[in-house]
């Protein structure tokens, strides 16, 4: 009998690079591992499930699927599928990063990690206050930060979800991009490797330097800025930036405030509708 055929996400698959990672990390973050996983409800919940067993190794953890990936405020992370509902191993990257930090301050850390991940995709890259990679105005990719309190130390999860390829407008409420289309020459393992190296190196400058030295480098990339918004918790006005806590600047009518809390959704105002005229 013939053997049955690979599917179609399994031909030609490379491997993970996990040793090159944890070389190219050894001399950033002694100890760190690397390891992946063919499928688990969420790696951010795996990491944070083992820190509360105490378990708390600098590592990466990644998935080839996730269940139930999650998202800021308890959204879901949608995977992509393929026509027969399989989730498409190369078409997303899902990962947590899990390393203790002695920072108590932590304000502005889902910026930091956006930064650097932009910076090490592609210099057309922008950010989405608090937490979002976007690309001419569809999201490529989403941070969530959680954190326990484990004896004297703060363990810290960071995980990552992009899309490699652009999903369907089936698959996701809102539109999508992917970074195969800044840069089709990569898979998910390059992108991986990419990133990794950088995305450390900023969360121990972090540790050490808070968001503050970033504030300028985010600006830059900051898609709200100068636009139009309103907020989940009423306010509306113009996107005035961030300071250097990190926190939205929103300029209203009563003047410049700031948003600081991660559970405030901000998304740009609609259009005011064009008036007609009246009839003859």
């Amino acid at each position: 009998m013939d053997p049955a055929p690979a599917k179609p996400e399994a031909a030609g698959a490379k491997p993970w690079p996990i040793l090159a990672l944890q070389e190219a990390v050894e001399p950033l973050l002694a100890g760190f591992m690397v390891e992946v996983l063919p499928e688990i409800d969420s790696t951010n919940s795996e990491l944070m499930r083992r820190a509360r067993q105490g378990h708390t190794t600098p590592m990466l953890l990644l998935a080839e699927r996730q269940s139930a990936g999650r998202g800021r405020m308890g959204r879901v992370w949608h995977s992509h599928t393929d026509a027969q509902g399989q989730q498409h191993l190369a078409a997303s990257l899902t990962f947590s990063v899990g390393l203790a930090l002695q920072r108590r301050d932590l304000s502005g850390l889902s910026l930091a990690v956006g930064l650097a991940l932009a910076e090490a995709i592609h210099p057309e890259l922008g950010l989405k206050w608090p937490n979002d990679l976007w690309w001419q105005g569809r999201k490529l990719g989403g941070i969530l930060i959680e954190t326990t309190n484990q004896g004297a130390q703060r363990y810290c999860v960071i995980g990552v979800g992009l899309n490699i390829l652009a999903p369907s407008a089936a698959d996701v409420r809102n539109p999508a991009a992917g970074v195969g289309e800044l840069l089709p020459e990569l898979d998910a393992a390059q992108v991986l490797t990419q990133i990794v190296p950088p995305l450390l190196r900023a969360l121990l400058r972090f540790e050490s330097q808070g968001f503050a030295p970033l504030q300028q480098a985010y600006s830059r990339r900051d898609v709200l800025r100068g636009e139009a918004l309103v907020c989940s918790d009423g306010r509306s006005g113009t996107g005035a930036g961030v300071d250097v806590r990190g926190a939205l600047l929103l300029h209203t009518a009563q003047g410049v405030e700031a948003v600081v809390s991660d559970e405030v959704s901000v998304r740009p105002a609609l259009p005011s509708p064009v008036p007609h005229p009246p009839a003859a």
